[in-house]
């Protein structure tokens, strides 16, 4: 890609308001941490996606190996049990859904051999998850009971507009009140999609010109989100609203995910985790990995 200097001025009206930030670990260049979760006793997990790995971090900030799968490592979500759901490629590039226990075992829960690049997911009822397929343009739905997956929605405002870009098109997922809403981070929009008896209704674009890779709600229904190459994170208020809460300053070179704290003691902490500039360096060369730690405040409630 060109330099960050020719990126277009997606973010230059939005206005600042940075939140206190503290990086908690940093990882070698070209560490590419691509998704994070936070279970209920705030550890965090988080994939390294070129090494096919999942990384632990605990209440002590050390980083430790939970679990490594033979592929690429993408999208994490809890499957019901509490176990880790996790999307990529295996070691000869089929799209598969792993089952990972508490203890780091891996198994195969699915393989979607016609689906195309496996990223974000998300929870949409009992034991069914919502994934997107940033290359086919589509969310497979995943029924982690049956181990079993299928196209849910195929659509036009989830697919890339030119198919040589590798940027992903849908990319990050994430219900609030009963929408469904998505990014389509080559395209620079997010995507509303009403859901109706958990079955889709008509996508509509919810905010134009805002390149998010994936993003979280809290309870007030403010997205939070990962800008990627363009070094920040932005909130979006409902009614898309736009601010830009850190910068490449507080550590954002590179964001990817974002995932709030669950407990009292951090409930109003996003964490944010970033690959250091892989996908576009900066004038200074790619930067570690890091895993940052926003404060947003009482109003950044998260959704539990």
């Amino acid at each position: 890609m060109s330099p960050s200097q020719s990126l277009p001025p997606l973010f230059s009206d939005a206005p600042i308001a940075l939140v206190p930030a503290h990086i908690i670990a940093e990882f070698p260049v070209n560490t590419f941490l691509e998704s994070i979760v936070v279970d209920a006793n705030n550890t965090l997990f988080i994939t390294n996606h070129y090494d096919g790995e999942i990384i632990r971090i605990g209440a002590d900030d050390v980083p430790i190996t939970h679990a490594t799968v033979p592929g690429k490592a993408t999208g994490l979500a809890f499957a019901p049990d509490g176990t880790l759901l996790l999307t990529g490629w295996d070691a000869i590039d089929t799209p598969v859904v792993w089952q990972v226990s508490l203890q780091g075992t891996v198994d195969v829960l699915v393989t979607l051999p016609d689906a195309l690049f496996l990223n974000g997911l998300t929870h949409l009822t009992d034991s069914l998850y919502l994934i997107a397929d940033s290359y086919r343009g589509a969310i497979w739905e995943l029924d982690v009971a049956q181990g079993s997956g299928r196209i849910w929605l195929e659509h036009p405002l989830l697919a890339r507009a030119t198919p040589e870009n590798p940027t992903p098109a849908v990319n990050g997922l994430k219900i609030f009140d009963r929408v469904l809403y998505a990014s389509n981070t080559q395209n620079a929009q997010l995507v509303r999609i009403p859901l109706q008896a958990h079955q889709p209704g008509e996508p509509e674009v919810f905010v134009q010109n805002a390149n998010i890779d994936d993003f979280a709600f809290d309870q007030a229904g403010n997205l939070y989100g990962t800008t990627h190459v363009f070094n920040s994170v932005v909130k979006v208020a409902p009614d898309g609203h736009l601010t830009t809460i850190a910068q490449a300053e507080q550590g954002m070179t590179g964001t990817t995910a974002v995932a709030f704290g669950r407990s009292p003691s951090n409930q109003t902490y996003l964490y944010v985790t970033t690959n250091g500039g892989m996908s576009l360096p900066p004038s200074t060369g790619i930067e570690p990995a890091k895993v940052v730690r926003l404060d947003v405040g009482v109003e950044g409630l998260p959704l539990l």
